[in-house]
C-alpha cells in the first residue's frame, strides 16, 4: 500500500474523508509512536479509515483515536495496543485553534494521510472539516462524473 511521491512515502490514506467532509484547512503534524508501532507501519500494517482526531477531557492536547496499527510480531512483550490514543505534535496555538473550532463551531478534525517525510519521520496530515449532507455528496459525484466525461471528450477531440 505504500506509494512513493517525490519527497515522501505514503503508508495510509483516508479516501472516504474527502467524500464525507468538506475540507477547510489542512495541517501537517507529528505523532508520538513507540518502536514497535514504527516497525509495524513500515510493514504497511496500518489503517486510518475509521480514525478521528480530538482532545481528551483533562488535557490541552490533540490525540489520534481509533487508528489501527497492528501489533509487530517480533516485538514479544514490548508490543503496543493496536487502537490506543496517540498524541499529535503541534504548536500550542494550532492546538488551541483546532480545539476551539471543534468545541464552538461544531467542526471535525479528520486524518487524511500518514506518510514518511524526506527525513524518514512519520507525519500525519489532518484537516479541519465540516460534514457534508446528502445533497452535497450528490453534487460531488455529479462534478466528478462531469470532469471524467469532459476529459473523454477532449481526449477524442485532440486526436
Amino acid at each position: 500500500m505504500a506509494t512513493k511521491n517525490n519527497n515522501f512515502k505514503i503508508v495510509a490514506k483516508n479516501k472516504k474523508s474527502r467524500f464525507e467532509y468538506e475540507i477547510m484547512e489542512i495541517v501537517e503534524t507529528g505523532i508520538v509512536l513507540t518502536g514497535s508501532e514504527i516497525k509495524s507501519i513500515r510493514n504497511g500494517k496500518i489503517s486510518i479509515n475509521e480514525s478521528f482526531v480530538g482532545g481528551m477531557d483533562n488535557s490541552d492536547d490533540l490525540f489520534l483515536f481509533n487508528a489501527d496499527i497492528s501489533p509487530y510480531m517480533q516485538a514479544s512483550y514490548n508490543n503496543h495496543e493496536s487502537k490506543r490514543p496517540r498524541k499529535l505534535l503541534m504548536h500550542q496555538r494550532e492546538i488551541n485553534k483546532f480545539l476551539g473550532a471543534i468545541r464552538k463551531k461544531g467542526l471535525t478534525v479528520v486524518p487524511l494521510t500518514m506518510y514518511f517525510n524526506h527525513k524518514g519521520f512519520i507525519k500525519l496530515s489532518i484537516a479541519l472539516a465540516r460534514g457534508k449532507n446528502i445533497v452535497d455528496k450528490r453534487e460531488t459525484i455529479k462534478e466528478r462524473e462531469w470532469n471524467i466525461q469532459k476529459s473523454r471528450v477532449l481526449k477524442n477531440y485532440n486526436q
